[in-house]
């Protein structure tokens, strides 16, 4: 287990080696940051004068040195759509994101387990709702349970303001603080966004389950379990379930990359102060650096996950460790 691990976070140096080279040359390639910076009317003096500036008059191998060396310090430039620090920007909507994605998380794996065992119309009804696009389905979460039923409310991450906690997510700082009130508005405001973003996963995460457990529970040691008395509830439970995780938690990996997609534009339909906001404002106003900055963070939240994954299957299947 120890070799596999060593090998799996090696491969992941690499590819988080890889993956910060290619958004530094998009970042270089993909735009002018100082003609963005200053505006296109800017004299050739002072667009000469910025790059120098800002060193990007240097050879490509010290600019990736320099970037490197501000990357680590956490420099990240400033934001040409909001004038500001982007290291600070990042700091106020990770948490948002952050909290978004572990409701979307949570709703997939209650999909997922939901529906695994469910067969019939309201099957195909999810099924046939997980093949429409996020924001079509965010848009019909708002027609239905805002305009017509008035249950959830659509827009913004609570009616309170901004909370005062540590974390950043609403939820976990009005628990955290013993304001109850405030944590049962954040979650009834992170409801509709979260589930319009986790359908999809988690239609997909129930097929996988539910092929696993038809499979697990007709094998012979389910039938073996059932000669000793067992009861079916068990038999689902202690050999169907456990067999059938591998599979879907490695699919829970993957999907990661289609839940990350979906929360960029699930923050612009529920005005969610995250990063997939952010990085819409950035792409809006051609400032190529933010949104460079906010790939390399969302590719490496995605990469690292999946190592995670790969490691936690090992833990489950010996297996795999000798793949």
């Amino acid at each position: 287990m120890l070799r596999f691990t060593v090998r799996r976070i090696g491969s992941l140096i690499v590819v988080l080696f890889a993956l910060l080279v290619l958004v530094f040359l998009i970042s270089r390639y993909g735009g002018d940051p100082v003609r963005g910076y200053l505006g296109a009317n800017a004299s050739a003096d002072a667009v000469a004068a910025m790059r120098t500036r800002l060193g990007l008059d240097q050879p490509i191998g010290v600019q990736f040195l320099d970037y490197l060396d501000r990357l680590v310090h956490l420099d990240l430039g400033t934001s040409l759509a909001t004038r500001r620090p982007v290291a600070d920007e990042l700091a106020q909507r990770i948490p948002a994101t952050a909290e978004l994605a572990l409701g979307t998380m949570l709703f997939s794996v209650l999909i997922g387990l939901g529906l695994a065992r469910v067969s019939g119309t309201l099957r195909f009804l999810f099924y046939t709702a997980a093949s429409a696009p996020s924001f079509l389905l965010a848009t019909g979460g708002v027609l239905v349970f805002f305009v017509q039923l008035h249950w959830l409310p659509v827009s913004g991450r609570t009616s309170y303001g901004p909370s005062t906690g540590l974390s950043g997510m609403y939820v976990l700082d009005g628990l955290l603080t013993g304001n109850l009130p405030y944590a049962l508005d954040a979650l009834w405001h992170l409801i509709l966004p979260a589930f319009a973003a986790a359908l999809g996963p988690g239609i997909a995460l129930a097929r996988m389950l539910a092929d696993g457990l038809d499979t697990s529970l007709r094998s012979a040691y389910a039938r073996t379990a059932r000669s000793l008395g067992e009861s079916e509830p068990a038999v689902l439970r202690r050999h169907g379930l456990r067999n059938a995780a591998s599979p879907a938690l490695s699919l829970l990996g993957v999907q990661l990359g289609m839940m990350l997609s979906s929360l960029v534009v699930v923050e612009q339909i529920f005005s969610w102060n995250g990063l997939g906001q952010f990085l819409v404002h950035a792409i809006g106003g051609a400032d190529t650096a933010t949104v460079a900055t906010i790939s390399l963070l969302l590719g490496a939240v995605y990469v690292v996950v999946n190592a995670l994954v790969d490691i936690a299957l090992a833990l489950v299947d010996p297996r795999i460790r000798l793949n």
